[in-house]
């Protein structure tokens, strides 16, 4: 099912967690002092009696408060989010949180680039779209599908390209940490497409943690290691477009080379 948000304070707790108290501040002083001065300035009994109410100080103190729990909601759901994103060690850890928690991280790590990062409500378990990107006028939708053993088809990404006509976007793309077929990567070669697949968001995600993951406490179970997905050496920077660069290896001669994170828009190569 879709999220939705009932109402002011569920507005609040999704943005960043200042906003919540300076709406609030500006809400109770308009309610506590904005008010009562208007009233005082109408005609008749009735708004020279609701001027001089108390009513209007209570009021206010309660729009604060709730705007204030808001932001601490969001203060709070802020620091989660950069924990979560902070202690990935690998494809595995990634793929261990849920679906909800799977598209929060990948939001982390685009706001973490200079977006700012909407999550929308508009996609769920079953697809659509998870977030919506703003950077530099350019609006971008985002579609997560955590698929670790399948492949993204051709069809979700026909669905997301209808999507990016309908809301008249600027790119959409799609996160996953599995891959996707052939056909879905023909299909976007050459439209304003770019498919992010398992190497690429771990890339992603690395480049931009903060510090590195705390080491979990030894135990008896050992994490499996998912080959070169889970080993994928620090990545140089695109020369055309300065984005970050995943290693890849050629279909045909199975060499190894360095492409572009922001593929296809990007085609961009390096020698590994």
């Amino acid at each position: 099912m879709a999220r939705t948000r009932n109402g002011l304070l569920d507005v609040l707790a999704v943005q960043p967690w200042p906003v919540g108290l300076i709406v609030g501040l500006i809400g109770m002083a308009l309610i506590r002092w904005g008010a009562p001065a208007w009233l005082s300035r109408q005609e008749g009994q009735i708004g020279e009696a609701l001027a001089q109410s108390t009513a209007f100080a209570t009021f206010g103190w309660l729009f604060l408060i709730g705007c204030s729990i808001a932001s601490l909601v969001s203060y709070l759901n802020a620091g989660r989010k950069r924990r979560l994103l902070d202690t990935r060690t690998g494809l595995e850890s990634v793929s261990a949180v849920g679906w909800r928690n799977f598209e929060e991280l990948v939001g982390e790590a685009f706001r973490r680039q200079g977006y700012v990062v909407e999550e929308t409500g508009l996609g769920g378990a079953d697809g659509g779209v998870d977030l919506v990107l703003r950077r530099d006028g350019r609006r971008v939708l985002v579609q997560c599908k955590q698929w670790r053993r399948r492949r993204v088809p051709v069809n979700v990404v026909r669905e997301m390209y209808g999507l990016l006509q309908h809301h008249r976007a600027d790119e959409v793309q799609i996160a996953t940490v599995g891959g996707f077929t052939r056909d879905a990567e023909r299909f976007a070669t050459g439209k304003p497409i770019r498919l992010i697949d398992g190497q690429a968001l771990l890339a992603m995600i690395r480049s931009v943690q903060e510090s590195e993951p705390v080491a979990a406490r030894p135990s008896g179970r050992i994490e499996p290691v998912l080959g070169d997905m889970d080993s994928t050496p620090s990545e140089p920077r695109c020369s055309r477009c300065g984005e970050g660069m995943v290693q890849r290896t050629n279909r045909r001669d199975g060499s190894a080379f360095w492409g572009c994170l922001a593929f296809p828009r990007c085609r961009g190569t390096r020698t590994a």
